[in-house]
C-alpha cells in the first residue's frame, strides 16, 4: 500500500446506448482483454433480453432492480488481535457493494456452462431481478457469515 496519498476516485463513463454509468461498469466487469466492443455487444443482448423476458419499463432501471437484490451490506474481515485472527463483520460502502455484486453477477454467468455469456447473463439478471439464482444464494451467505460472527463486532476500527 503506498505511503503516499489515497489515490483518487475517478467517476465512470456514461456508455453509448443507455447513458448509465452502471452499463458502464458491467461492461468493464464483462471486458476481457481489452476487447470493449465485445462486452458491450454482449452486455447489450443480454440487457435486451431481460427487457423482452420481464416487459417491464426501462432496461437500466430493470438492471438496477437486479443489482438491488444482490449487493451484500455487510462483509467480514480479518483483523488480527493480539496473535488470533477474528472475522469481524463490517459495513460495505456503495461502491463496493455494487462492484461487489457486479462482479458476482459476471461470474455466476460465467459459471453457467453451455450457453453463450449473452444468454447467461441475461438469465442471471432475471434471477437477481426475481431474487433467485446464486448470486443472491451468495448474498445470504455473506450476510449469513457476518451474522455468525457478531460476537467480534466491537473489534472493528
Amino acid at each position: 500500500m503506498s505511503r503516499r496519498r489515497r489515490a483518487t476516485k475517478r467517476a465512470h463513463q456514461p456508455d453509448a446506448l443507455y447513458g448509465s454509468p452502471l452499463v458502464s461498469q458491467l461492461i468493464n466487469v464483462v471486458m476481457k482483454s481489452g476487447k470493449r466492443s465485445l462486452a458491450e455487444r454482449l452486455v447489450y443482448g443480454a440487457i435486451s433480453k431481460v427487457s423482452e423476458k420481464l416487459e417491464k419499463g426501462n432496461a437500466v432501471e430493470l438492471l438496477l432492480g437486479a443489482l438491488e437484490n444482490c449487493r451484500p451490506k455487510l462483509e467480514v474481515k480479518s483483523r488480527r488481535v493480539g496473535g488470533a485472527t477474528y472475522q469481524v463483520p463490517v459495513e460495505i460502502s456503495l461502491e463496493r457493494q455494487n462492484s461487489m455484486a457486479l462482479r458476482w453477477l459476471v461470474a455466476a454467468a460465467q459459471g453457467r456452462k453451455g450457453t453463450t455469456m449473452e444468454a447467461a447473463l441475461a438469465a442471471e439478471l432475471v434471477d437477481a431481478y426475481n431474487n433467485t439464482g446464486n448470486v443472491v444464494k451468495k448474498r445470504e451467505e455473506t450476510h449469513k457469515m457476518a451474522q455468525a460472527n457478531k460476537a467480534f463486532a466491537h473489534l472493528r476500527w
